[in-house]
């Protein structure tokens, strides 16, 4: 049964809690996984992409919202996956990659590429404008967060009453630490306080209201919160469902909304099945997917150097480190300790920063020439058993290497398929 993302607050108060599983990459492997996944199994693909991974400018993917859709929309096509199944949705989409500049300046920009999220039939919309911009403080009160939001939110209106069809559905508020990771090992991270979460509520209905958006506001659907999980480079913090029992009391009191919960890789079915029970069915995965994937990608490079004479020591990770060090941006501000500790963070770092690099020309190369070196190739199960046991039923016949790395990233996502259905009807 397919669900929807305006029916889980009712699905909840009936006592009948299921989740959706928010896909946020723009890996086209993860895509594919992510479509197939939905196709089979008859369940509502959303599919997010972030402020700064797309954006009217390019962000760090270079596309536009318009380009990110059209990509999900052609290997949806591919796939066989129905287009009333795939949701798109625009995350943190607020000033953020423009924080460095004056607020109005940094604002202006905001208001162009929400417009171009909606122009690009995004339909979610989580409106985050909680940072601070240059001169302001980094984390922006309720009040001022919310005026920001709701002018935003009077961009997306208008531009969806302009393309007819659906409305946006909206998700408010954000959560601390930023997403993607923590840079360090983490101790305890202690959830949102009721308190806090109700005042993000109450604040955001008044300036909606006074803005003339009090319908909009009826399509609010999530509020994000912090649950009490994260990840950082080294480890996970599990969720803990007694630590949220005056957080999920919000909820009674507001039956419009549930808690969209960030961060939630590499919790595994149990926690992500009570995080769906206690109200936080929203269940946004990022980089736990690329980690899979590039998981898949090493194990199949370790078995092609074991197999092929000819393919030479690990050549993928090879040129991986060397892209990484020849253009460090995006990881060296994250990774610290000794040379022997940041080399092992760059491949194998759960915040999985190795993602932003598989676009490059470099990558793109080594991963081809993997594929070129493996497809039609007989691996022996030995071998599968060395690097990658779990895919042991791809041993003994020609192989398509791609259909591996969809297949590991199927087995995260099975995880959240699994939680998502908790009680399935």
């Amino acid at each position: 049964m397919q669900v929807h993302l305006n029916e889980l607050a009712a699905l909840r108060i009936e006592g009948r809690p299921r989740g959706i599983t928010s896909v946020c990459s723009a890996h086209p492997i993860v895509l594919r996984a992510a479509l197939r996944h939905g196709r089979q199994h008859e369940s509502t693909v959303l599919i997010e992409a972030t402020c700064n991974q797309v954006n009217h400018l390019g962000g760090y993917t270079a596309m536009t919202p318009s380009s990110f859709a059209s990509l999900v929309r052609k290997i949806a096509v591919e796939e066989g996956c129905p287009e009333h199944l795939v949701v798109l949705g625009g995350d943190h989409l607020g000033p953020n990659p423009w924080r460095d500049r004056p607020a109005e300046e940094a604002m202006a920009e905001a208001e162009k590429m929400v417009a171009a999220y909606v122009d690009a039939g995004f339909r979610k919309i989580h409106l985050d404008a909680s940072m601070g911009c240059k001169g302001e403080p980094v984390a922006l009160d309720d009040e001022t967060t919310a005026h920001r939001a709701a002018r935003l939110a009077v961009v997306a209106e208008e531009r969806a009453r302009a393309a007819g069809g659906a409305m946006p559905v909206y998700v408010i508020g954000t959560e601390v630490p930023p997403p993607g990771g923590a840079d360090h090992a983490l101790g305890t991270i202690e959830p949102t306080t009721a308190a806090a979460a109700r005042v993000t509520i109450d604040v955001h209905r008044r300036v909606f209201g006074n803005a003339g958006l009090q319908e909009a506001f009826t399509r609010a659907i999530g509020l994000v919160v912090q649950p009490g999980v994260e990840f950082g480079n080294h480890n996970v913090i599990r969720y803990d469902h007694s630590k949220i029992d005056e957080l999920r009391s919000v909820l009674a009191d507001e039956p419009q909304f549930v808690f969209e919960a960030h961060s939630t890789d590499y919790q595994g079915t149990r926690p992500l099945t009570a995080l769906v029970e206690d109200g936080f069915p929203i269940l946004k995965v990022g980089p736990e997917l690329t980690f899979v994937l590039r998981e898949a990608l090493y194990a199949l490079d370790a078995i092609a150097s074991d197999l092929l004479p000819d393919y030479g020591q690990r050549p993928l990770y090879a040129a991986m480190e060397e892209l990484m060090l020849d253009q460090p941006g995006n990881w060296s501000r994250h990774y610290h300790g000794t040379d022997g500790k940041r080399r092992w963070l760059r491949h194998y770092s759960l915040s999985d920063r190795i993602r932003y690099y598989w676009t490059s020309p470099e990558a793109q190369n080594a991963v081809r020439r993997l594929y070129e070196a493996l497809r039609g190739q007989a691996v022996p199960l030995p071998l599968f058993w060395q690097h990658m046991p779990a895919a042991r039923d791809f041993a003994d016949a020609p192989l398509d290497p791609e259909q591996v790395l969809v297949w590991r990233v199927t087995r995260s996502l099975a995880d959240y398929h699994a939680a998502c259905g908790v009680g399935k009807d």
